[in-house]
């Protein structure tokens, strides 16, 4: 059975407000949280990603306020992170109401948080977040939001997250984020084809096209983007009435 293909907004959160940037820099107000939560959710999102990119850097909590109000607006699955380090901070962030947890710095500092996380709140709740660069013929693990280099492939980071008891892969690609020139397929390719669990690729979306093609040549699962549903270039509905037309599975709860 082919699984449809999910079409998530994010909500990148630094200091309450709604951010974007370009490459994880030159960060922009793009508004409130709650309020565009509560559009996504009546545009027909399939879910919702709400990151607190500042946390890991400045050594924060995540803003459970945030998720909360987020999550009031919501009848759609809600995916949170940022600065989660332990098992109690993950209870916290679905405690807030989040659906599923996500975890990046603190996963490659400690990967045993992963199974303790998924030990915990089974590994459907539990999403590796990873932000990859293309350095020397290969893709690179950065952490502290994208700041900082790891040394380890992306890949294999990915095959021992899910062996660890991730039940997603939240993928973005550094060099894409914010250019507007389309996902990067050959990391999502590489990625997708080398676990078992669903990928969400993000990072450089524009045009209904460069969906078209993460889903079919990056293989993704889902499709991630922020900057083009902020600035209403594009509405999710006409994405997914583009996507349909074109024979990909998608999900549609109400007419289009």
């Amino acid at each position: 059975m082919t699984l449809a293909r999910r079409i998530i907004p994010c909500l990148d959160v630094d200091g309450g407000r709604v951010v974007k940037g370009i490459e994880f820099d030159r960060l922009r107000d793009m508004g409130d949280p709650e309020a565009l939560a509560a559009r996504y959710n009546r545009e027909g999102a399939d879910e919702l990603v709400v990151l607190d990119i500042a946390a890991s850097r400045d050594g924060r909590a995540t803003f459970l306020d945030t998720i909360l109000r987020v999550a009031r607006q919501l009848n759609i699955p809600l995916t949170a992170g940022g600065g989660i380090r332990k098992l109690e901070d993950g209870q916290s962030v679905l405690r807030a109401g989040a659906d599923k947890v996500t975890v990046n710095t603190a996963a490659v500092e400690r990967p045993e948080l992963i199974s303790e996380l998924a030990n915990q709140f089974g590994s459907q709740a539990v999403v590796l977040s990873i932000d990859a660069k293309r350095t020397a013929g290969r893709w690179e693990i950065f952490t502290r939001g994208g700041r900082e280099a790891t040394g380890l492939d992306a890949v294999e980071w990915a095959r021992k997250g899910v062996a660890r008891g991730a039940g997603e892969i939240l993928l973005t690609s550094i060099d894409r984020d914010g250019t507007c020139n389309g996902f990067d397929c050959e990391l999502t390719a590489a990625i997708s084809t080398s676990v078992s669990v669903p990928v969400i690729a993000s990072g450089g979306a524009k045009t209904f096209e460069h969906f078209f093609a993460v889903f079919g040549d990056g293989q993704a699962d889902a499709a991630l983007a922020a900057s083009i549903f902020h600035g209403e270039i594009h509405s999710i509905r006409a994405l997914k009435a583009y996507l349909i037309e074109r024979g990909l599975p998608i999900r549609v709860e109400r007419e289009l």
